[in-house]
């Protein structure tokens, strides 16, 4: 048996992460766009990953800042999400999360949604814990 070759990607080096959907009808509304709530739960759980990866740490949603809606995604298209850490604090991490819609045969892509996301890194006990600095990073 061969050997599994294995890395260690140390805190506070992930800055951005990618995320593919294909937008099905069951995630749609009766226009045949994506429910709000959907591209909202694809874009917290797009900050989610982000801000697992770049702190090691669990971590919690705390707030949604200015959410805009700009293009429908439609049915049939791809929605990618793209997040990108823009802000430490002692605990909290925050992320702006860019929704493309993506026609599929033509590749004529559209940013629909644009928001950003605070999350907490939390403890084994649930308390807040300090996380790596974005400043530090160069």
């Amino acid at each position: 048996m061969k050997d599994i070759e294995t890395s260690c990607v140390p805190p506070g080096t992930i800055t951005s992460v990618r995320l593919i959907e294909m937008v099905f009808p069951e995630q749609t509304n009766h226009y045949g766009t994506l429910f709000g709530g959907e591209a909202l739960a694809l874009m917290d759980k797009t900050a989610f990953i982000l801000g697992s990866r770049y702190c090691r740490r669990n971590v919690v949603t705390a707030s949604s800042e200015r959410i805009d809606f700009r293009y429908p995604v439609q049915q049939g298209q791809l929605a990618e999400f793209i997040g990108t850490v823009i802000k430490t604090g002692r605990t909290s991490i925050t992320i702006q999360v860019d929704m493309y819609a993506e026609n599929l045969l033509s590749g004529a892509r559209h940013l629909c949604t644009k928001g950003s996301f605070v999350l907490v890194a939390l403890d084994d006990d649930g308390k807040p814990v300090e996380i790596p600095s974005l400043d530090t990073l160069s």
